[in-house]
């Protein structure tokens, strides 16, 4: 199989693109094509403002991830400092009687029976031996 050889243009670029990762994550996120990148590089140069601003916003995006997960805590920390502790007990209870409620209902449906006060009922046992009659 014969290889072309490239244009050294295009050799460049693609050892400018090497040293430059975040190009790459660039295309590949969809912002900007190959194509694109090649002419700016072409037209512009590696010198050329542009390519320090694609780390810079990968920085700023970095930034702005960390400041958006501070104010996520910040709300949190807010919420968790104006709950009211006697509140937060009633709802905790409301919730457990629910939960006792749908219990019971589940429990009847699969035929147990169920009493609040003294816990499960049990059932008669019969004989253990049902045909005592027939023995020698």
């Amino acid at each position: 199989m014969t290889q072309k050889k490239l244009h050294p243009s295009v050799l460049q670029f693609k050892e400018f693109v090497k040293n430059n990762p975040q190009i790459i994550k660039e295309v590949r996120s969809g912002k900007a094509s190959w194509q694109e990148l090649y002419e700016d590089w072409y037209l512009l140069g590696e010198e050329d403002e542009r390519w320090g601003n694609i780390g810079a916003d990968k920085e700023s995006e970095s930034q702005t991830g960390q400041e958006s997960k501070n104010d996520w805590l910040s709300n949190i920390m807010g919420m968790v400092k104006k709950m009211d502790p006697n509140q937060m007990q009633s709802h905790i209870n409301n919730l457990s009687q629910a939960l006792g409620a749908v219990q019971g209902v589940i429990s009847q449906f699969q035929g147990g029976n169920v009493n609040s006060a003294a816990g499960p009922i049990k059932q008669q046992e019969g004989p253990k031996h049902p045909f005592a009659f027939r023995k020698d």
